[in-house]
């Protein structure tokens, strides 16, 4: 877990203000729940690029990407693995 505190503090920085770090739980679904709407989705995406220095393509722009803290930062790890030249 080693983005998840960057990813938490963005989070309620930005869309949970009100809420302390150690409430919001690494499986809470910020999508079904209303935290992150679709505007700030894009939001989320475009500081994930920019945070990671990854490209979010098309492919994957799936909201489960981007539902749970935990689900983020599996997202960013898959992004920023090296790629296998065979």
């Amino acid at each position: 877990m080693k983005n998840e505190h960057l990813i938490k503090r963005y989070v309620i920085e930005e869309f949970m203000p009100d809420v302390d770090a150690s409430e919001l739980t690494n499986d809470y679904d910020l999508l079904t729940n209303g935290v992150v709407d679709s505007l700030g989705l894009l939001k989320l995406i475009a500081w994930i690029e920019t945070e990671f220095d990854v490209t979010v393509d098309d492919a994957a722009l799936d909201p489960d990407n981007f539902r749970t803290v935990d689900a983020i930062e599996a997202f960013v790890a898959r992004a920023s693995a090296p790629v296998e030249v065979s």
